[in-house]
């Protein structure tokens, strides 16, 4: 029997944003929970059920995952600086309330459940090929949450079908658009300053154009339960250091005024994913290069889709977070 009722947290996120009309369009009847800090443009014109609410809240979510077919869980405090900003918040998001979700997910009779967790959970690594197997040696409270929910999901008593994503960096245009990831920042200052800064540049980082990494989302919900259940997947495509991801977004821009600068830095993280077992288990490859993703940027820039992109917090999680009053929220009115 075909899932057909998903619900998304974090649907109105970067990737959520791409992920639901997305699923709409494949026939899905989506419900989007989400506290909406961005708005509700990104998700302007598709046809989802929204539910203002916060994943803290324990009781809206057995209300509101109850009678749905599959949750797919985005939600979280996304990056790095935005977690370190303010770390217990960071923790209530990411961690502490993963035991009640997994409650409602239970109690809610939900038949599938994806976790989107993180290729970052790798740490550094030296061998060429890391794949799910691989030790996990996450250097970052944010990477370190996201294990230790992949721990907790393992240790449940779901009767769920459930799968693990680690997506590698995710790229390209959405609704609601991220200027903070290792690409698109790359572009949008080609775009705006004509200078590109890499701060390292002999760092690994692998990527995923975002309209590859919704498609595999759908392909967990789609996939036979006897592939994917209680198993982990490495989701990305093309693997590159940071200065060759410069000049691949230089060369997609087309500018010949753009410069490119090196600068120290302490980001250590570098890791080359394996994809291969997603490809094999489930038949999907992606197909959209770094280009295309850079590509989309473009166009939209050039369609005046982002106003203030360099300084908008909108575009800027950590600058959104700055301005949020997370600390005691738990839900709002839908």
């Amino acid at each position: 029997m075909k899932l057909t009722k998903v619900a998304v947290t974090g649907g109105a996120g970067y990737v959520g944003s791409a992920l639901v009309p997305h699923l709409v369009v494949h026939g899905y009847d989506v419900k989007v929970i989400d506290l909406f800090l961005y708005g509700e443009k990104p998700l302007e014109g598709v046809r989802a059920t929204r539910v203002r609410g916060d994943i803290r809240d324990e009781a809206l979510l057995q209300r509101e995952f109850r009678g749905m077919d599959a949750v797919i869980h985005l939600a979280c405090v996304s990056n790095d600086p935005s977690f370190e900003l303010n770390p217990e918040l960071g923790k209530s998001i990411n961690y502490d309330c993963f035991p009640g979700l997994l409650r409602a997910v239970r109690d809610g009779g939900v038949r599938r459940f994806v976790y989107a967790s993180s290729s970052s959970v790798y740490g550094v690594r030296e061998e060429p090929e890391v794949r799910e197997d691989s030790p996990c040696t996450p250097l970052t409270d944010y990477s370190k949450f996201k294990l230790l929910c992949e721990e907790l999901l393992r240790e449940a008593d779901l009767e769920a079908t459930w799968a693990i994503a680690r997506p590698s960096t995710v790229c390209g245009y959405a609704p609601r658009m991220r200027l903070d990831l290792v690409v698109n920042i790359l572009t949008i200052h080609a775009l705006v300053r004509k200078a590109i800064t890499v701060f390292g540049g002999s760092q690994l980082r692998p990527n995923i154009n975002i309209e590859d990494m919704v498609e595999a989302y759908r392909v967990l919900l789609e996939a036979p339960p006897e592939l994917i259940d209680r198993q982990t997947f490495n989701i990305g495509y093309e693997n590159y250091s940071v200065s060759r991801l410069a000049e691949i977004v230089r060369a997609a821009v087309g500018d010949p005024q753009v410069t490119v600068a090196v600068k120290p830095s302490d980001d250590l993280r570098s890791y080359h994913v394996n994809s291969d077992r997603f490809a094999r288990v489930l038949g999907f490859a992606p197909r959209r290069t770094i280009e295309d993703a850079v590509r989309s940027i473009v166009a939209a820039w050039r369609e005046g889709r982002f106003q203030d992109p360099l300084t908008n917090p909108l575009y800027h999680n950590i600058r959104l977070m700055q301005q949020a009053d997370l600390g005691g929220r738990t839900t709002s009115p839908r």
